[in-house]
């Protein structure tokens, strides 16, 4: 059975990680997600989990490197400048092959810049802020109920790969009160508003948790013997390749007779879908691509789309960063603009909406 409940965002996405089974939870406070840490404090404890605020950003990313070690499903969040500092650990669980999922509900940059809402930590998320050729697949939601449901998501998915998963919101994802569906539980001893640990893997072969007949395993990243390193490497481009081939996911609206495709993420994505539907309405022929996936990107989608439009205006709260792999994904099919605003700012309908007739 299903219920709906007013949630702020970061809650939702908390609720997400329960559902999916989170056993273990490490932080540090930063606005605009503290909801999530305060949430994560009261669930752990009612669910069976551990919470922990750690003493820092890299403390808290490697206490989520140890549990994920032991085969627990492990999450950390925070907002811009402390997901910058866990960006080592993160390059860490990708080179051991260790799942995870990490949430950043972006603030404004650059530095500690302010508590609104940015989209500023695309570069950071999709092209591997840490050191290192690694990838993770980066998940965009653009609603409470997408916090939920890619929380639980994300959990799977970094299973399935050995790989972190993040999670990308923005400020005002986090801070914005939405009714979301929420799976219930018949069993009153657990607390839980959804259940927990409804897709657990039973199989886990990188988890240490004591020899008990088996051969001995080894989870390190450091690789010193000759062309060790190197094999490593191919062996995750290949499961990065894999990746590609089968996680992509997003959404379109009104591309098969557009003369104009609008690409947004996120939040912003829900602005310019108005924008577009207000464009209709004056007879203009726009569309919408929105990424769900920041990597793997929808490319064949975009570039499909380009054989048909005649310009796509990509709309960001950035100076422009996605911008850039829709103009890889065009590939000079199509005029390709942009409008964004930086450091806080909100696009709102009836600019974007001015932009298209600008274009148009």
């Amino acid at each position: 059975m299903a219920k709906k409940v007013l949630m702020c965002g970061n809650d939702a996405c908390g609720e997400g990680a329960i559902i999916a089974g989170c056993k273990f939870y490490a932080g540090y406070p930063i606005t605009p997600q503290n909801e999530l840490t305060a949430y994560m404090a009261k669930r752990m404890g009612e669910t069976g989990g551990v919470f922990i605020q750690a003493e820092s950003e890299l403390a808290a990313i490697n206490m989520v490197f140890g549990a994920a070690v032991t085969g627990a499903r492990a999450m950390t969040s925070s907002s811009s400048p402390g997901i910058s500092l866990k960006q080592e650990g993160i390059s860490y669980l990708v080179g051991c092959e260790l799942p995870a999922v990490i949430v950043n509900m972006q603030r404004g940059g650059p530095g500690l810049g302010n508590i609104a809402p940015a989209q500023g930590d695309y570069f950071q998320a999709v092209k591997g802020g840490g050191h290192g050729d690694y990838k993770m697949i980066v998940l965009a939601p653009a609603s409470a109920q997408e916090l939920m449901d890619h929380a639980s998501m994300a959990f799977d998915l970094a299973d399935k790969y050995t790989n972190p998963v993040m999670i990308l919101g923005d400020g005002l994802l986090g801070q914005m009160m939405e009714p979301v569906q929420v799976r219930t539980t018949n069993d009153p001893a657990s607390f839980a508003i959804g259940g927990a640990g409804e897709r657990q893997m039973t199989n886990k072969p990188w988890a240490l948790t004591g020899c008990k007949g088996r051969k001995p395993r080894f989870i390190r990243s450091l690789l010193l013997g000759e062309g060790e390193l190197e094999e490593h490497n191919k062996k995750l481009q290949e499961k990065f390749g894999d990746i590609k081939k089968t996680e992509v996911r997003y959404e379109t609206f009104n591309i098969k007779d557009s003369n104009i495709v609008l690409v947004a993420y996120g939040s912003v994505a829900r602005t310019a879908k108005a924008s577009m539907e207000a464009a209709r309405e004056k007879g203009l022929k726009a569309g919408l691509i929105r990424p769900i996936t920041l990597w793997p990107f929808p490319s064949e989608t975009i570039n499909e789309a380009a054989s048909r439009a005649k310009k796509f205006l990509v709309v960001e709260m950035s100076a422009g960063q996605m911008v850039e792999d829709v103009m890889l994904a065009v590939n000079g099919k199509a005029e390709v603009d942009f409008y964004g605003r930086m450091g806080g700012g909100i696009p709102t309908e009836e600019e974007i909406l001015a932009k298209i007739e600008g274009l148009v």
